[in-house]
Formats: C-alpha cells, sequence, structure tokens
C-alpha cells in the first residue's frame, strides 16, 4: 500500500480518525535524514500496509499539525493509535527499530 500524504487540513481525519495505527513521518526537502529514512517508511508501508496506514506530512507546507503534536525537529516518526500518540521517534533510525516499534501495536 503506497505512502499516504496528510495535511493540516487531512490530519484529524486521516490519522486521528484511523481505525487502524497510523505511522507520520515529518520530513522536509532540506532534511538529509529524511532523505534517508523515506525507502524506509516505503518499504515498511509494503510490508505491513495492509495492517498500518503510513502517512507523510511536508513540514514545509503544513506547519499547524507539527507544531500541535510536539515536533521539534526532523525526521521525527510518530505512530497514533486510536487517535493518540503511542510512541515517537526523532532522527532516523533503521528499519528494524520502526518494524519493532509497529509491531507492538498489531
Amino acid at each position: 500500500m503506497a505512502v499516504v500524504d496528510v495535511t493540516d487540513a487531512t490530519f484529524a481525519s486521516v490519522v486521528l480518525g484511523s481505525t487502524t495505527p497510523v505511522v507520520v513521518d515529518y520530513w522536509a526537502d532540506w532534511c538529509a535524514p529524511c532523505k534517508q529514512l523515506s525507502p524506509i517508511i516505503e518499504e515498511l508501508s509494503n510490508e505491513l500496509g495492509d495492517k498500518v496506514t503510513f502517512a507523510k506530512m511536508d513540514t514545509n507546507v503544513n506547519t499547524a499539525t507539527p507544531i500541535q503534536q510536539g515536533v521539534m525537529s526532523l525526521p521525527t516518526i510518530q505512530v497514533f493509535v486510536g487517535g493518540e500518540l503511542v510512541k515517537q521517534f526523532v532522527g532516523a533510525k533503521p528499519k528494524s527499530v520502526f518494524a519493532k516499534a509497529i509491531a507492538e501495536f498489531l
């Protein structure tokens, strides 16, 4: 399943209103670690996309949601279950770290 683009306008419905766990990747085009993380998120989406929604938010265009969610640096990955933030990662991590964290909520 493809990674969906989420915006300030769609965050509540796509992320907070989801019936499945949601992984949100906050990124920006100037962020080198974000670019390293992108293929990892794509791979996880292909592997787990039937059980988990993977979303990306461009923080250059969408500024309200990252502030509301306490995103202080990029990349930040947040995991939401039932509309609640249950896990957060700051900085690039290996795929295994994300896979293990997501597995806790499946």
